[in-house]
């Protein structure tokens, strides 16, 4: 019984995400892109739905639920090819922090806003020099007499341009290697000293706005710290299996939406006579692709019900993520394929698609490093 009301809760989420993209979302993708970032207003109407802060308990504002509910708003934005619109970075990875390391005040002052679009999370690990090797930032905190002077540069961060909240990962104690590393919270528009570099122009989701940010001399109050000082690098691996997660759950549900264009297209697009389907190469290659899609389903949503219950461990979470987005842009290349010179152009949706894949690879940690992570569990 318990199952059911879960899975009813959950379609009735499915169905008011997915009129909320195709209102407000779906009519506006191609002007974001052009634009480059997704209107803040739209992070406000995006609140004022739902969609913001699910797994929030109602008492900080936000939906009560759990990581299920979190999928169900990725596997939308994965539907309509516009990952560009970061609200899983948000719900699943800015919240949490806050959530499970700040203090009761700090969940006070800035949970409810979150989950009302008032704020817009990101989040500033990766530098210049440092990427999935967190001990070699160089970004540092100074304690002083009544806080902290942040000053470092971060850069490939997601919701640079338009994020109001930012939790940034800084060394407190520069000789003490991981143990030195402490996370704070920067309200942008309550503080001198930050400033935003210029929005970096990538190869796709070119509307979530990707930045480089500067701190200087950024004059931070004790309690904007969260948790205790030098336990950031803790914090920062207890959270990445949710984050590693997350990437492979948008990158099923993008299998899923490439093979379900590449399907209607097969069937409709003709070739010497014939429907594309009717080749058995294209009939074996999409039986293969989607072969892979439904094990890597059954596989994630494993994955989902084993972080929903705190049992997914480091390792697995790394294989959900390097395998899953390897598939990803190996079927989607497939699928660009077989929709031949207009699998190339940018007015279809499997070119987008197959753009916005590529970086699903790198970030989160490079695939390279969670193969190394999952050795290192042999």
């Amino acid at each position: 019984m318990m199952d059911q009301l879960v899975n009813e809760e959950l379609r009735m989420l499915r169905d008011t995400v997915r009129r909320f993209l195709e209102r407000e979302v779906v009519p506006n993708c191609d002007r974001w892109r052009g634009e480059g970032r997704v209107d803040p207003a739209a992070w406000r109407l995006a609140g004022k739905a739902g969609l913001l802060c699910p797994a929030v308990p109602e008492t900080y504002g936000g939906g009560g639920g759990n990581f299920r509910h979190e999928a169900v708003i990725i596997e939308e934005l994965s539907r309509i090819g516009f990952p560009d619109f970061a609200i899983p970075l948000h719900n699943g990875i800015v919240a949490p922090y806050i959530l499970h390391y700040g203090s009761e005040e700090q969940k006070r002052r800035w949970l409810p806003r979150l989950a009302s679009g008032a704020l817009i999370g990101a989040i500033a690990m990766t530098e210049p020099g440092a990427g999935s090797d967190l001990r070699g930032m160089r970004c540092t905190a100074a304690r002083t007499a009544d806080g902290y002077v942040l000053n470092g540069q971060k850069t490939f961060i997601t919701n640079g341009q338009i994020g109001t909240l930012i939790i940034v990962a800084a060394k407190t104690d520069p000789k003490a290697g991981g143990k030195g590393i402490s996370l704070f919270v920067v309200e942008t528009d309550e503080t001198s000293g930050f400033r935003r570099g210029r929005a970096l122009d990538k190869v796709g989701m070119k509307a979530q706005d990707t930045s480089e940010l500067f701190f200087d001399d950024v004059r931070l109050p004790v309690d904007s710290r969260l948790g205790d000082e030098g336990d950031g690098f803790r914090q920062l691996t207890e959270q990445l299996p949710q984050e590693r997660l997350i990437i492979a759950v948008q990158a099923v549900a993008a299998i899923e939406a490439a093979l379900d264009h590449t399907r209607r297209h097969v069937k409709e697009r003709q070739a010497f006579g014939q429907p594309l389907i009717d080749f058995q190469n294209t009939r074996f290659r999409l039986a293969e692709a989607k072969s892979e899609a439904d094990i890597a389903r059954v596989f994630i949503d494993h994955c989902v019900e084993r972080l929903v219950n705190r049992d997914l461990d480091v390792a697995t979470a790394a294989t959900a993520k390097w395998w899953t987005t390897e598939k990803q842009n190996e079927i989607i290349d497939l699928c660009v394929q077989l929709h031949g010179g207009y699998g190339y152009m940018l007015e279809y949706p499997i070119a987008r698609m197959w753009a916005d894949a590529r970086v699903q690879k790198i970030y989160g940690g490079a695939n390279e490093i969670m193969k190394e992570l999952v050795a290192r569990s042999l």
